[in-house]
């Protein structure tokens, strides 16, 4: 696991059948660092903290063993002091 912060949402009109309807956000270990799309189960909008899992637990969280995702949001953090 590890701690994100949203930046943004990421629109995608066009994806694979797979992918469903579930919202695509982008996320940032570091304010600076690069973002990654996870896919987000829990409903949370850019500037929360959240707890993202990857790998088979990604997938598993997205709602399936199959389903194409490489990082999901599982959690937010309620309170998170930033270093």
């Amino acid at each position: 696991m590890k701690i994100c912060r949203v930046d943004r949402t990421l629109v995608s009109t066009n994806r694979i059948k797979e992918l469903g309807h579930r919202p695509l956000l982008v996320v940032k270990e570091k304010p600076d660092g690069d973002g990654q799309v996870a896919v987000d189960a829990v409903g949370c909008i850019p500037g929360d903290w959240v707890i993202c899992v990857g790998s088979s637990a990604a997938r598993e969280a997205a709602g399936s063993k199959d389903f194409p995702s490489d990082l999901t949001i599982v959690g937010i953090i309620d309170q998170w002091p930033p270093t």
